[in-house]
């Protein structure tokens, strides 16, 4: 997420800086953001963070903070700085939605960051095996095939502004991210599927580059597609903006050595869907999406579905 934001940033600078709305996962329960959630009963905040930082104005000295992390201490080590600081302002607002939009004025960042819900929730995955885990890290972590996730209390009631920033978008994003404990979580919350349904923008998912270990393994992208449109209850993807840039064989050899493989669209399997294929790598030791090639992407996937419906339209 914070690579497509750090692309479309500089296109909502050109035009407007509140253009962009960021709706974040809130089912973290590990590393700083489990402890903070613990201890002080606060929404994560890790999450939060780093669209902070991504959204900012420039990335400076003050971004940078936010993401300093403590080295070995028996209070804080481990911890961030910008977890830090939004725990504190949420604990002296009482609101953590106040902590977050204190933050966003400090870093001047492009557009707005909304927590998908203010509920205090959990990630339940209900296996195949009918058994159940529960906790974002336990099914990270639990190797075995998900059937379907909720959360927590179930369907928890979204943060003011989810809804309508929804309804009233241009152009939905949705990934890319670990599909069952960062996508899903949004997508099941209390009437975003609806709204996703409702919405007159087109609904794009960037695919992940590679395909996930663990609790996803063996999904390719047709799975992806599907499996997020089950638990939307409805038929919400206009189109996916997937990589085609070719990658490294030392890479791409390490990565399969490890059980990750590029997430494509098998042949197999009939299209049903628009299906963009864009270069969409950065450089570097690992795979990373880049953030100005796919948001050129996304507006070249944003022109030809306006396009086609404008054709059909006037057909």
């Amino acid at each position: 997420m914070p690579a497509v934001l750090r692309g479309l940033k500089a296109i909502a600078t050109r035009s407007d800086r509140r253009a962009l709305t960021a709706v974040v996962t809130m089912s973290d329960d590990g590393g700083s953001s489990g402890r903070l959630r613990k201890s002080m009963g606060l929404p994560p905040p890790g999450d939060v963070r780093k669209c902070l930082v991504a959204l900012s104005e420039s990335e400076s000295l003050l971004a940078g903070l936010f993401e300093h992390r403590y080295g070995d201490s028996p209070e804080i080590g481990g911890h961030s700085l910008g977890n830090l600081i939004l725990a504190a302002l949420a604990e002296q607002t009482g609101c953590f939605l106040k902590a977050v939009e204190m933050s966003s004025d400090v870093l001047r960042t492009v557009g707005r960051i909304l927590p998908s819900t203010q509920v205090d929730v959990t990630l339940v995955a209900h296996l195949d095996d009918n058994s159940c885990v529960r906790g974002e890290t336990a099914i990270a972590a639990c190797g075995r095939r998900i059937r379907r996730v909720r959360l927590d209390p179930d369907r928890p009631a979204p943060t003011a502004g989810v809804i309508e920033s929804i309804l009233e978008a241009d152009l939905v994003v949705i990934g890319p991210g670990s599909l069952y404990t960062s996508i899903l979580p949004n997508v099941v919350i209390g009437g975003v599927g609806e709204a996703l349904v409702a919405t007159g923008a087109q609904v794009v998912l960037v695919a992940n580059l590679v395909s996930e270990r663990g609790e996803a393994s063996g999904l390719d992208l047709a799975d992806h597609v599907a499996v997020i449109e089950e638990h939307a209850g409805h038929k919400i993807l206009d189109a996916v903006l997937t990589n085609d840039g070719p990658i490294q064989p030392e890479m791409l050899g390490r990565y399969r050595a490890e059980g990750a493989v590029p997430l494509t669209w098998p042949t197999s399997r009939s299209m049903d869907i628009p299906l963009f294929r864009r270069n969409l790598l950065a450089g570097g030791p690992k795979l990373r999406h880049d953030p100005d090639a796919t948001a050129r992407g996304l507006l070249d996937v944003w022109a030809a579905l306006r396009e086609e419906r404008r054709v059909g339209h006037t057909s």
